[in-house]
């Protein structure tokens, strides 16, 4: 059993509690962070792992609630309403990621990131204008269904259903990266052309990354649509999808941890800090100037790189030998 799951039983162990301790954290703020957890997981895995920098993001997370909002209250009522409503967010994103990356993968570095901001951009104008989004006003009201007997009515039952969800979300991202597609993608990000002359089709790996973090991305999207009962403009603006980066880059980016670590800071700031108002914005600016100035790796990151630096210099230490015995002919001298 590796490392990344003990600690990852001990977090899901930690959960299950919530509901039972009432007053000391409220099973809607940690839904809310496996939500942006796993929509900053999502972002890591294209960020941390590819080598790309996207602000496209919000465009799927957004897509994939809208699909979802719109397909519960119309059939939420139905048995199957709600499986059907949250697979078909999942693959609106997954769409929406394939022609964005199609468009935008030949490009490098900033170009690659225009791109993908322009586009973004074009998503949020449809959702303004279609009428089946609420324009301004979003999908309020969304109703949870029921899934296999279960109604997601009661905020408990919703909230074991979300913890589900987000751990075969996150063990689904940490299996790709452990994959040997992971390590394709990663010799990508660290030399294209050394993976292109071993036979690897770059553009064709940075697709399909770009299309499993947009499916990744609407899972989040589509599981916050559930848990919330709304879907509004914020979801597919810019700030999200700079939120999601400012959360990757705290926690640390191609760290497997790190984008949760990030997302529950940067959720709990917004919410525990929501009394100063948009000072609160702000306060996560400084932290981010901390983070980027002292720990360029991210809390994670440079935990994990110290922690590294101890075991080397410990191997690194020369044993301690005896001292040679005196010769008895030296003594009988």
């Amino acid at each position: 059993m590796s490392t990344t799951f003990k600690i990852f039983l001990v977090l899901c162990a930690a959960a299950l509690v919530v509901p039972f301790v009432p007053g000391l954290i409220y099973p809607i703020f940690v839904m809310k962070v496996m939500c942006y957890g796993l929509f900053a997981c999502a972002f890591n895995l294209l960020l941390g792992f590819t080598g790309l920098v996207s602000f496209a993001h919000a465009a799927f997370l957004g897509s994939a609630g809208y699909v979802t909002g719109a397909l519960m209250i119309r059939f939420g009522s139905h048995p199957l309403g709600m499986p059907v409503a949250f697979v078909a967010g999942i693959a609106a994103a997954a769409l929406v990621g394939f022609a964005i990356g199609g468009l935008a993968i030949r490009r490098r570095g900033i170009y690659f990131a225009m791109i993908t901001l322009a586009l973004s951009q074009i998503v949020y104008f449809l959702a303004v204008q279609f009428r089946w989004t609420g324009g301004e006003d979003g999908l309020q009201g969304i109703p949870r269904g029921s899934l296999f007997g279960l109604d997601l009515t009661s905020d408990t039952t919703m909230y074991y259903v979300t913890l589900a969800l987000f751990a075969a979300g996150f063990l689904f991202v940490d299996r790709v990266v452990h994959s040997p597609f992971g390590q394709i993608l990663q010799a990508v990000r660290d030399n294209e052309a050394r993976a292109v002359s071993l036979g690897y089709d770059a553009d064709r790996f940075k697709l399909l990354a770009f299309v499993l973090s947009a499916g990744v991305a609407g899972y989040a999207g589509a599981l916050k649509a559930l848990v919330f009962q709304l879907v509004s403009l914020n979801d597919v603006s810019l700030h999200t999808s700079t939120e999601v980066v400012l959360m990757t880059l705290l926690g640390g980016v191609g760290t497997i941890f790190g984008p949760l670590v990030g997302a529950a800071l940067v959720v709990g700031l917004q919410n525990y800090l929501a009394t100063i108002g948009d000072l609160v914005t702000l306060v996560i600016g400084l932290i981010f100037i901390v983070c980027v100035s002292f720990f360029r790796r991210g809390f994670v990151g440079e935990f994990l790189h110290l922690r590294r630096r101890r075991a080397e210099r410990s191997t690194r230490r020369p044993a301690l030998r005896p001292e040679p015995e005196t010769a008895p002919a030296a003594e009988a001298a």
